[in-house]
């Protein structure tokens, strides 16, 4: 068995549920340790990160992942336990195995592989590991990243290992991410008994128009760079139980995926409009999860096309889809960030799993990429 399965398998067996690291960074630990690395746990919170640097010269290539994962939902659903990983008709199967301890084990191998071939390189290599991407990622890359400024440590290039591929390893890269806003709105109504709906206000009843016409609005159209702005209805709850009672509450949480076309500011305003409109009684509150963002088109991104059409055949498509990632808290700083990972096929399902010759590959690619960026001295 190859040392990149052999470690995504160590990975898997840990059940590490957001925020919960349970021995994944004690483990990438040692294995930078033995290879030199500097490793600096940061805990914020509820939170495990883990900061490991190798070399103090510039430029700084660093990757970064996260060792938490969804919950596996009822483990009857899955074919064998979701934290027991497993090898079945060439694929590794387990929670993780492709978001992202797969990309994970990729990375340390690709890092070991480098360092036996290359001992002395220009620049450094870092990784930037947390166990909040799942969840509010609050105490995780981006607290780190404050402390990073704090020390003026400048990341120079970023390699994000989250599942960017499509049908085939390395067919598909993000080269940014669209921007995640969250709203809360509560529509006040009046309770009172459905057998006299005049002495009550439904606030289901005179949502409705407003809910439509929020699903239905194009909020912009999109453009070179990014798919047009997207609001999901991700929640609707209203109701005391009974079945006789007109509710005197309706909670609605919804997102906006949004792409640069348009302002978190547009956005608010013109979902208030709407709301206006029809003179509802409200309150809103809203959450941002991330900014949109676009990396910068420079040596990282050809690295890694090179690599990728070098090592697959394949010449990279890239993209802005998909969620959100740690890359919205790592652009800003003026890194390239890049993110190249197996496939998303099957992230956050039941039977989560990933090809053991995509993982194999995908440390190939990784180490071509360091070989690029940090020639020897």
């Amino acid at each position: 068995m190859s040392d990149v399965i052999d470690f995504a398998r160590q990975l898997i067996n840990c059940p590490s549920i957001t925020p919960n690291d349970a021995g994944c960074q004690s483990l990438i630990s040692e294995k930078l340790t033995q290879l030199g690395f500097t490793c600096e746990p940061m805990r914020f919170e509820q939170v495990d990160n883990l900061w490991a640097r190798l070399g103090t010269e510039a430029p700084l290539f660093v990757f970064a992942g996260h060792t938490d994962v969804v919950p596996a939902g009822p483990h009857d659903d899955w074919t064998s336990s979701p934290f027991q990983a497993e090898i079945r008709d060439d694929y590794l199967y387990g929670r993780g195995a492709s978001d992202m301890k797969g990309a994970l084990a990729a990375m340390i191998t690709a890092t070991e592989n480098f360092l036996a071939k290359t001992p002395h390189f220009t620049g450094s290599i870092a990784f930037l590991i947390t166990s909040d991407e799942e969840g509010p990622a609050l105490h995780g890359t981006q607290k780190v990243i404050e402390v990073l400024k704090a020390r003026n440590e400048k990341i120079a290039y970023c390699l994000v290992g989250e599942p960017s591929s499509d049908t085939h390893l390395g067919d598909q890269i993000r080269v940014g991410r669209r921007g995640s806003l969250h709203g809360k709105l509560i529509v006040h109504g009046k309770q009172g008994h459905v057998a006299h709906p005049h002495l009550a206000k439904n606030p289901i009843h005179l949502s409705a128009k407003a809910i439509h016409d929020l699903a239905q609005t194009t909020w912009d159209k999109g453009n070179q760079n990014f798919p047009p702005t997207t609001f999901q209805i991700t929640n609707i709850h209203s109701g005391t139980g009974a079945t006789n009672v007109i509710p005197g509450h309706l909670e609605i949480l919804f997102n906006f995926r949004f792409s640069t076309a348009v302002t978190v500011e547009e956005l608010k305003e013109r979902t208030q409009a709407i709301l206006d409109k029809y003179e509802l009684t409200y309150h809103l509150d809203w959450h941002i999860g991330g900014e949109p963002f676009l990396t910068m088109q420079g040596k990282l991104l050809h690295a890694t096309q090179e690599a990728i059409q070098q090592l697959t055949g394949l010449n990279t498509r890239l993209s802005t889809g998909g969620g959100t990632s740690d890359g919205r808290f790592i652009a800003p700083t003026g890194a390239e960030v890049v993110e190249l990972g197996p496939s998303h096929a099957t992230a956050h399902q039941v039977n989560e799993s990933v090809k053991t010759a995509d993982l194999v590959k995908l440390a190939d690619v990784y180490q071509h990429i360091l070989h690029r960026l940090l020639p020897p001295k």
